[in-house]
């Protein structure tokens, strides 16, 4: 599903991501993560994506918004189990949206 953002300005967070082998609870923490972002405030909306590589992109009103969500003591938990257990690497990328466009039927 693709997000319904407002209208811009407003922030992008792009995690992209390989996993490793590992299932362990990875599927519980990741619901789990959707689930607390839907109530941090500042939170617009995510898309997200997985093949070989995975990218989850969460739209946020504001850069306070995303320090928060990223210190978040349940987040912290859930970055600190990906590093030791579900992902071999990823990088997060902060964009500024200018403007956006689209389409739909």
């Amino acid at each position: 599903m693709i997000a319904k953002t407002p209208s811009p300005p407003y922030f992008a967070v792009i995690f992209t991501s390989l996993r490793t082998e590992i299932e362990e609870n990875y599927q519980e923490m990741a619901t789990w993560m959707v689930q607390l972002a839907e109530e941090q405030e500042g939170y617009l909306g995510h898309e997200s994506a997985r093949e070989e590589i995975g990218i989850t992109v969460s739209y946020w009103k504001d850069l306070e918004s995303i320090r928060k969500w990223k210190t978040h003591s349940d987040h912290l938990l859930a970055q600190k189990q990906g590093k030791e257990k579900w992902y071999s690497a990823y990088k997060t990328r902060i964009a500024f949206v200018e403007k956006d466009y689209g389409f739909e039927k």
